[in-house]
């Protein structure tokens, strides 16, 4: 029951509508038993500096960021976590008395899925395709977790080469044309290939990054951080030639489930978020 009491949490984009951050968030607060409600809140890029106002003078708790806003709401925050601003995005924002924080939670959710899968990372080599705005958050949770080399394949070198230097000072992140030698060299020796790419999405499911699996080293976990469809192309082409595979649902229950331990102090219970995600994407 929401009463006078309720702590209130949100998150804002433009359009809103789709987010199934309400369904996971409110499955984990009701499963917490605390006294905090979710909802999606639509905010034009026109008006983000009056809406994040808004939230700070209506003493909102904490709320989660998502596209188009993600990198403008930085400017409009009291500080930034170390990892957002390396990131380059904040999708979780807190309010502590009217002092707002930004932080990223996107790599954190990227690397639950690995950690609890127990896929060994320390000094190994990992392939991502594409070089767009989600691949920055797997990029700093890679270097985090101890990769040797973050290898990124895409169809542009010299425009992903800007964001390869981003990253420089934190370890080794190399650019390749994904359908050159050097890039199947690449290939031949990773431990772990992932699609940051929209290609496969709902409903464009026929679309898939080129990759030639025979290619592919064979030990290599492969992991697709589109969640619709469940199995994307992508994914069916890596489990029919026998790798093991992850689809980025685990990572959306993951980034929401560290925003709302940051919020709220509990260890929230992740299951439950995805067996909402689920029954929502069904």
């Amino acid at each position: 029951m929401i009463t006078g009491k309720t702590k209130n949490l949100g998150v804002i984009g433009w359009p809103i509508a789709h987010s199934l951050s309400p369904v996971m968030q409110n499955a984990a607060i009701a499963a917490a038993g605390i006294d905090y409600n979710y909802t999606a809140l639509p905010v034009e890029p026109k008006k983000l500096a009056e809406g994040v106002q808004g939230l700070r003078a209506l003493h909102y708790c904490g709320f989660n960021v998502t596209i188009p806003h993600k990198g403008a709401v930085m400017s409009l925050l009291d500080e930034i976590d170390k990892a957002a601003q390396v990131i380059g995005a904040v999708n979780t924002v807190v309010n502590d008395n009217g002092h707002l924080t930004g932080y990223n939670t996107d790599y954190i959710g990227f690397m639950g899925a690995l950690e609890s899968r127990h896929i060994k990372l320390q000094a190994e080599m990992a392939v991502l395709l594409g070089a767009g705005g989600a691949a920055r958050a797997v990029i700093w949770g890679l270097l985090q977790a101890g990769v040797r080399e973050v290898v990124l394949g895409v169809r542009n070198p010299a425009k992903a080469q800007k964001m390869a230097d981003d990253f420089a000072a934190y370890g080794t992140v190399t650019v390749c044309h994904w359908e050159q030698a050097d890039f199947t060299a690449k290939l031949h020796e990773c431990a772990l290939l992932v699609n940051t790419t929209p290609l496969g999405m709902t409903p464009n499911v026929d679309a898939c990054p080129p990759v030639d699996w025979s290619n592919v080293n064979p030990e290599a976990f492969v992991y697709d951080i589109i969640y619709t469809p469940a199995e994307t192309r992508f994914l069916r082409e890596a489990r029919e030639h026998g790798h093991a595979v992850v689809n980025g649902e685990e990572m959306l229950a993951g980034q929401g489930a560290e925003a709302l331990k940051l919020w709220t102090g509990i260890e929230p219970d992740i299951k439950k978020m995805q067996k909402a995600l689920r029954a929502a994407l069904a």
